[in-house]
């Protein structure tokens, strides 16, 4: 599982014009989900989101979590993070999870931050989608299971 978290002053999607989801200062999320994630990716995923302290205190270090800030997640689902450029000139997405499975884990990442006590807006998952954001800093953090520690990787999910 990987992801792209952008510190936001605002972040929206929109399908066919119309807003689906929508937050003010928070996190935008641009969440892929790949082939062989479990429940245990989509867990350490929505802990390290919701714990990491990418805000700014009073004395302007990143010392403060979402929660810390009030603030709400945009979360957004988008395969296209799973791409390997490795070969050829058009990306390969095979490690991406089949779209049923990629669903679930997504939703079950959203829930999961709801149940930190976090207000979650989302996209829809497999459309169009015109994804917004005012980063803010700017600051982009990639987190990725793989390379944490987690399920498949170097050390497992404790």
């Amino acid at each position: 599982m990987r992801a792209v978290l952008q510190r936001a002053a605002h972040g929206r999607v929109t399908v066919d014009g119309r807003t689906v989801g929508e937050i003010e200062r928070g996190l935008v999320v641009l969440l892929g989900v790949a082939e062989g994630d479990t429940d245990a990716e989509a867990r350490w995923m929505a802990g390290k989101v919701a714990a990491i302290r990418i805000f700014d205190d009073g004395e302007g270090k990143m010392n403060l979590s979402v929660a810390d800030v009030g603030g709400a997640i945009l979360l957004v689902s988008q395969f296209t993070l799973l791409a390997s450029c490795r070969k050829g000139r058009r990306p390969s997405f095979v490690s991406a999870a089949r779209p049923d499975e990629g669903r679930r884990l997504y939703e079950r990442v959203g829930e999961l931050l709801r149940e930190e006590g976090l207000t979650v807006a989302t996209g829809r998952f497999g459309e169009r989608m015109i994804v917004s954001t005012e980063n803010e800093g700017p600051v982009t953090i990639i987190l990725d299971t793989n390379e944490a520690g987690a399920a498949g990787g170097p050390g497992g999910i404790p």
